[in-house]
């Protein structure tokens, strides 16, 4: 295990990655923007407040609103991360020099896995300063600050190990990119508008007293809509109550996101080294 994490593709990443000057800047830009939005959000609110006072659930809702722009610019920001790590060093035909090596493939695709998450574990840690202010104004209990970050830390690996696998399967990195995006934007947009249209329907089957399991389930494995429960556990018990279901949809989402997760590794670890089929070699005249 320690030679998964700790070996020299993960240590020259990192230090490729940190000693760049372009993740300095696309840091700042991003707390930046951060920083601009929580500063925007207090202000319009003291504006339209006759008493120039900030409630606590005003802070309640700049919580919601930050996490929630943070969570989609994770989405955003991961598959660019992930998706050419495996295809850009095909593309520079250093990968044959990287698979001669001494490193295993597990060794190689989790190493690029986790220097990519390792910068965006350091863009998400920094914006903490940025969420003590709403401690400031109270409203938000510790709790859901450590759930939304970890749940941050969770959906990184998830998609994360989506765009190791499209790098690896396909040659091109701005296809493995575009394929990283689609799936992610799937598994985030596409199934939270699948989950909208499906509870309309929901309500056929409330008349008629019929369980409809099938928005309740979806909602389940929706990062965006999962994420929001934790701030508002209000959001899924109305669907559970149609679905006719007992269990916590959070044993759909782990269940759903662990077996993807470790299906993408283990695919992306297999098909780093192609299976090569040797041809014996041509007996010489003299043998013969």
């Amino acid at each position: 295990m320690k030679s998964l994490l700790i070996n020299p593709v993960l240590n020259k990443e990192i230090k490729l990655r940190f000693r760049s000057i372009k993740s300095y800047i696309g840091l700042a830009a991003y707390l930046g923007i951060l920083a601009l939005l929580s500063l925007g959000f207090i202000g319009i609110q003291l504006s339209n407040d006759m008493y120039g006072t900030f409630r606590p659930y005003e802070s309640q809702l700049m919580f919601t609103f930050l996490s929630m722009f943070q969570l989609a610019l994770i989405i955003f920001i991961t598959p660019g991360l992930t998706a050419g790590v495996i295809s850009s060093e095909r593309e520079r035909q250093t990968l044959p020099i990287l698979l001669t090596t001494d490193q295993t493939s597990a060794s190689i695709i989790l190493s690029k896995l986790f220097s990519s998450i390792a910068f965006l574990l350091v863009i998400v840690c920094s914006s903490l300063p940025l969420y003590m202010i709403v401690f400031l104004y109270g409203g938000i209990s510790p709790n859901k600050v450590v759930l939304s970050f970890l749940m941050y830390i969770f959906t990184m690996f998830v998609i994360g190990a989506i765009g190791v696998l499209a790098s690896t399967l396909l040659r091109k990195t701005i296809i493995s990119i575009v394929t990283a995006y689609s799936l992610a934007f799937f598994l985030t947009g596409g199934l939270a508008v699948l989950a909208v249209i499906l509870v309309d329907f929901s309500y056929y089957y409330t008349n008629v007293n019929q369980s409809y399991p099938w928005p309740f389930l979806i909602a389940s494995i929706n990062i965006p809509i999962m994420f929001f429960h934790i701030l508002e556990p209000s959001v899924l018990p109305e669907l559970q109550r149609i679905a006719g279901l007992s269990f916590s949809p959070w044993i759909v989402f782990f269940i759903f996101y662990g077996l993807l997760f470790f299906a993408t590794i283990l695919v992306a670890i297999k098909k780093l080294r192609p299976k090569m089929k040797t041809k014996p070699f041509p007996e010489s005249k003299h043998e013969q």
